[in-house]
């Protein structure tokens, strides 16, 4: 069995956290932009669950 590059899964977690911060940046800085206007929420959120 192969050994786990745990170089490789570092960097992978490095990258995304890195992308989530910069997408978290831009939404704060669209907010500033026009303050009256929130954020639309996620599509489906305010939908409850089919079961």
């Amino acid at each position: 069995m192969a050994k786990p590059n745990y170089s490789f899964e570092k960097r992978q977690r490095e990258l995304a956290r890195k992308k989530k911060k910069e997408e978290k940046k831009l939404q704060k800085a669209r907010a500033q932009e026009a303050p009256g206007e929130e954020s639309a929420p996620a599509a489906g959120a305010d939908e409850p669950a089919a079961s």
